[in-house]
């Protein structure tokens, strides 16, 4: 099944029309916080603070004109669970500190709506099992057209065509028990 969940989010990025690739010399997403594969600490979950955890990226593509955050869930047990979206990102920063209002950063981030209904970063918090979480990055040709607090389906749409690479992120995490 998670096969099957990791070859639906593998078609979903091919969907959007990557215009680059994600070889190497090609935008880079990495957090201080966890390992690529790694477990994500408690601190950033629904068991710990439910903070955002510090995200750092490079070798930003020529051409980019801003840039995108979608975290998902693609083991949530009705479907793909998005946990944080965000877009409109200046391509000059050089990432996200732990805990971050966008606001802060830039006015012109623009905050999405998550699978709560609600706009920014909510943890990881599954409800059974070791779930698999995906923060995926896109550099962007264009400043995307949206309307504030837009789902990541809005967004991923909009995005078609436009995307010049994309880097992925991928950590684990099984809720404790109680």
């Amino acid at each position: 099944m998670r096969g099957i969940a990791y070859l639906a989010a593998t078609v979903g990025s091919l969907a959007l029309g990557v215009i680059g690739t994600a070889s190497a010399g090609s935008l880079n997403l990495s957090s201080e916080a966890f390992a690529h594969g790694g477990t994500v600490p408690t601190r950033y979950t629904c068991d710990g603070c439910d903070i955002s955890p510090p995200l750092a990226w490079s070798d930003i593509p020529s051409g980019t004109r801003s840039l995108a955050l979608i975290v998902s869930d693609p083991d949530a047990p009705r479907g793909t669970w998005y946990h944080w979206v965000l877009y409109a990102i200046p391509p000059t920063l050089p990432g996200l500190p732990e805990n971050v209002d966008p606001r802060e950063l830039s006015a012109a981030i623009h905050d999405g709506m998550n699978s709560w209904k609600r706009s920014g970063y909510g943890g990881p918090c599954p409800p059974t099992g070791r779930h698999r979480y995906f923060f995926h990055l896109y550099a962007l040709d264009r400043l995307l057209e949206v309307p504030q607090q837009s789902s990541a389906t809005e967004l991923r749409r909009a995005m078609q065509g436009h995307v010049i690479s994309e880097a992925a992120l991928l950590g684990t995490y099984a809720k404790r028990s109680r």
